[in-house]
């Protein structure tokens, strides 16, 4: 089958690009003619406030890759449209409701004479926009089937089109640096990722309890002046520390090894690849009880789970953490990660869609 999927790869940096390369990879090596249509410049910056590229790759780069695509240049969106109806399948990998309008162009240039999928990472944005729902409801119903990443996205989907929606578990993508583990109990927690309000850093701040340092990792999307001004309000200062900005691939097997465990107290949550990332590189898991990353979490053995929006609660599951023998026990029930299962039935359901 001749597929082409449309979305970011190398040089953009993250989740959607690491899917995407890992998509293309997989479905070539199951025998697929596959292509990446991507980006030559994806958003604007004030869209998107955050570091979008970079230098090095976090993979393995796929070499079928066209970058043609500009968030400036709408022609350019129909042309690609023009040139994938020799395509049997393009994938829509939709990241996000401003992807919209270059989609629904690449759409126009279809003409309907190749099967569209919409692949939503996420449906809706946790933290909506009044154009959001609209601008995804003209997609969906325009394509002509949805690939969603879990039952409560699925959901979603169905309320926005009448097109069918199938779901499949988000698979690891998972960077191929060298995990360095560490037997030693640092007291030291690790918030890894972007910074954004519905991932509840505030709450796990104001949870941290006495002796017990923690390690902020990631972009800050909405500045640094509001959590800057929260650890002075608490007098934590001496304990965390922030690291703002975007952790190279590189960079992230020494910050995991520095931790005791990964804290995860978002107060919402669809499919995350953080909980897998964690026992990737051999640190237990202490999240919140929100979308996938309970599934990933088996409470008592490989991790913590607590409810979220729950700031004594998520204070009592790490004092709980710290009990003498508890972190060393719980390292202990990490297990490695094998993608090979989630990716078969990924692709699986990615075509039969």
């Amino acid at each position: 089958m001749r597929i082409a999927i449309v979305g970011p790869t190398y040089p953009y940096k993250g989740g959607g690009a690491q899917h995407t390369t890992e998509l293309a990879h997989r479905l070539a090596a199951l025998g697929h003619d596959v292509v990446i249509e991507s980006w030559r410049a994806q958003y604007p910056s004030f869209l998107y406030p955050g570091q979008q590229t970079i230098s090095a790759p976090e993979g393995t780069p796929y070499d079928r890759t066209v970058r043609r695509l500009d968030w400036r240049r709408p022609d350019g969106w129909v042309a690609a449209g023009r040139r994938l109806r020799s395509a049997d399948l393009v994938v829509l990998a939709v990241l996000s409701p401003v992807q919209v309008p270059a989609y629904l162009g690449i759409l126009y240039g279809l003409k309907r004479r190749t099967k569209a999928i919409a692949l939503c990472h996420n449906v809706l944005p946790h933290e909506r926009k009044p154009y959001d729902e609209p601008l995804m409801k003209a997609l969906l119903k325009r394509v002509d089937g949805v690939l969603a990443h879990s039952e409560q996205q699925a959901e979603l989907a169905c309320g926005l089109t009448s097109k069918p929606v199938s779901v499949a578990g988000l698979p690891p993508h998972l960077p191929s640096t060298t995990a360095e583990r560490s037997a030693e109990v640092h007291r030291r927690l690790l918030f890894f990722g972007i910074v954004r309000p519905y991932k509840g850093l505030d709450l796990l701040l104001r949870a941290l309890p006495d002796g017990v340092s923690l390690t902020v990792a990631g972009e800050f999307w909405g500045g640094l002046d509001e959590t800057k001004a929260l650890i002075a309000e608490l007098g934590i200062g001496d304990r965390v520390e922030l690291r703002p900005g975007y952790v190279a691939a590189g960079e992230v097997p020494r910050l995991f090894a520095a931790a005791d465990a990964l804290v995860l107290p978002y107060r919402s949550a669809t499919a995350s690849q953080n909980v897998w990332l964690g026992h990737e590189h051999g640190v237990p898991v202490i999240a919140t009880r929100v979308g996938a990353l309970a599934e990933h979490v088996t409470d008592g053995v490989d991790g913590l789970l607590v409810e979220p929006n729950d700031v004594g609660a998520l204070r009592e599951a790490i004092e709980r953490f710290y009990a003498s023998g508890e972190p060393e026990r719980l390292r202990s029930g990490v297990k490695a990660v094998d993608p090979e299962p989630f990716w078969s039935a990924y692709a699986g359901t990615l075509l039969a869609a």
